[in-house]
């Protein structure tokens, strides 16, 4: 699995017609609130036109890419927190996910209801992400409740775990998403464990009209001011356009991109921007007859991208064996990259670069 992302949004904005055309995983789309009540999962593969070109190379039996998984969620709705709407049943669903996906309406049409009457996306951003916080302090105060009376028995793991929690507590309070608390190396582990929402990564999906993609971006610069602020970053995409293309044969989505001056689907944009965000990178292995893409953490080293593969090979790690895909597409060959002395043996430290052909060698 490459990462997962959570899809979050008021109703109507578009999630589940952009989650059907990114996936092709048929989530129902209707014209009214709470379409979607338990989450719709799709898996997609991740576009990768370096894994294509090792694969043309060396013709093996089987490639295998490496893949994004969505979560479609309820839309969300303001007073969620304290039951409005589905509440928030769907919050359980992304405690576990890499990153958030937060879909904003950015586009006008009188024949798709907006729940709260009009189109604002920093009116709607707040409302998403008051929740979100308030889901949080839910959370926190849980915990407190947990561990306080530990604490004043004297368990001194605990008191300092509850004035942590106190800490969170008071930023949350004041309207300040968990992401923005400094931590030290102790309290890391805690903060992991807690799995609060706003602690997550946020990526800002502006879902705009066909119009919107080629002219006029009003409502997608009010986004990009908000991201700005909390140092997210913003894509736009044509929930409509992209259910189009995901209809069409792969060499008619590359015309019908071009005919459109478009050099990328919004499925391209959105992995990038992940990837980005969570600053992932791909490496690949050749081992027997499969050529595998992998993702990575950037600046992990080859014992960490070994355990990727399997646990095993971390503990028994004894060296990696790397070609740079440059080199390798120089070369034309596996055997004309050796001879030409482009693979070369890493240890324990190597860091594994984007791009790299690994062969981990290990003993257990």
């Amino acid at each position: 699995m490459g990462f997962t992302c959570g899809i979050i949004g008021l109703p109507n904005v578009g999630k589940s017609t952009i989650f059907n055309a990114l996936t092709a995983a048929g989530a129902e789309v209707a014209n009214y609130p709470f379409c979607t009540i338990d989450p719709n999962v799709g898996v997609v593969h991740v576009p990768d036109k370096r894994l294509d070109k090792i694969a043309d190379i060396i013709n093996p039996p089987k490639t295998t890419r490496a893949t994004m998984e969505f979560l479609d969620i309820a839309g969300l709705v303001k007073g969620a927190s304290q039951g409005e709407g589905l509440g928030n049943q769907f919050l359980g669903h992304i405690r576990n996910v890499d990153a958030i996906v937060h879909i904003v309406r950015c586009f006008d049409d009188p024949n798709v209801v907006h729940v709260d009457g009009s189109v604002d996306p920093v009116r709607d951003i707040e409302v998403v992400n008051t929740e979100l916080i308030l889901a949080d302090v839910e959370t926190v105060e849980k915990r407190i409740a947990k561990v306080e009376r530990l604490a004043r028995a004297g368990d001194k793991a605990c008191r300092e775990e509850l004035d942590f929690c106190h800490q969170i507590q008071d930023f949350l309070g004041r309207g300040i998403a968990a992401g923005n608390i400094e931590l030290d190396i102790e309290q890391e582990k805690l903060f992991r464990e807690l799995h609060l929402l706003t602690a997550k990564k946020t990526l800002y999906v502006a879902n705009v009209s066909e119009e919107v993609l080629k002219g006029e971006k009003d409502y997608v610069r009010k986004v990009e001011g908000v991201a700005g602020e909390e140092g997210a970053k913003v894509i736009m995409i044509c929930g409509d356009m992209e259910a189009e293309i995901a209809e069409l044969a792969e060499d008619e989505r590359k015309e019908f991109l071009a005919d459109l001056g478009l050099e990328e689907s919004g499925l391209q944009k959105l992995i990038k921007a992940g990837y980005d965000l969570l600053g992932l990178i791909t490496f690949y292995t050749t081992v027997g007859p499969e050529l595998r893409a992998w993702t990575i953490i950037r600046d992990a080293t080859a014992p960490i991208a070994a355990g990727k593969i399997h646990t095993d090979m971390e503990r028994g790690f004894i060296r990696a064996e790397i070609i740079h895909y440059d080199d390798f597409t120089r070369a034309g060959s596996l055997t004309v990259a050796k001879e030409k002395g482009f693979l070369h043996s890493e240890g324990k430290e190597y860091i594994v670069a984007d791009g790299d052909i690994v062969h981990f060698r290990f003993n257990v």
